[in-house]
Parts: C-alpha cells; sequence; structure tokens
C-alpha cells in the first residue's frame, strides 16, 4: 500500500514555508508584546497596534500553516477563507465593543 498523494494538487508546505511562517509569526507575536510593555503609546496607537497584529498573525496561520490561498480550482479554500474572515471580523470587532463598553460603564460608577 502507498502513502503517496493521489493528485498533483495535494501540496503540503516546505520546510522553507514553515520556517518563514515561524518567523513571522514570533514577530507578530513579539510587537505588541513590546509595545505593551513600554507603554510609551497611547492607549487607542496600544490597541491598534494589537488588534492589526492579531489580524495579520490569523492570516499568517492560515497561508503559511493551513496553506489556504485563492486559487480558482479551490473552491473550498476560498470558501474557508471567507467564513474565517467574517468569523475573524466578528470576534475582534465584538470584543472591541464589549471592551468599549465595559470601560465607559466602569467610569460612570
Amino acid at each position: 500500500m502507498s502513502h503517496s498523494p493521489t493528485s498533483p494538487t495535494n501540496n503540503h508546505g516546505s520546510v522553507k514555508s514553515y520556517v518563514t511562517g515561524l518567523v513571522l509569526s514570533l514577530i507578530l507575536t513579539i510587537i505588541p508584546f513590546g509595545v505593551v510593555m513600554s507603554g510609551t503609546l497611547s492607549v487607542l496607537t496600544t490597541i491598534i497596534v494589537v488588534a492589526v497584529t492579531a489580524v495579520l498573525q490569523i492570516l499568517v496561520q492560515l497561508v503559511m500553516f493551513m496553506h489556504m490561498n485563492t486559487k480558482a480550482d479551490e473552491g473550498w479554500n476560498v470558501m474557508s477563507f471567507v467564513f474565517t474572515l467574517t468569523i475573524l471580523v466578528l470576534v475582534v470587532g465584538g470584543s472591541l465593543w464589549i471592551m468599549q463598553h465595559l470601560h465607559l460603564n466602569m467610569m460612570i460608577g
């Protein structure tokens, strides 16, 4: 019994793509950590930096490790990507909205 891929489109990542993904993930983790720990930026700027790097981190994970792309012949990848982006917007946007309202309600009392 052979364990070889049955189709040429069954393309898994190379060591180079995994190392690139790891390095990008580490950089996108260190940046918000450094911004928060240094405390030199304003609160709004810090939140924006953390949110942007979180979104970039998710995109790096999807492209480098889960091999999602926008090729026309892989319709399921496109649908999965759109679903992921929708959930991403809901989770990140909802979290920021909830935290903002919690902050406002704590300031009133």
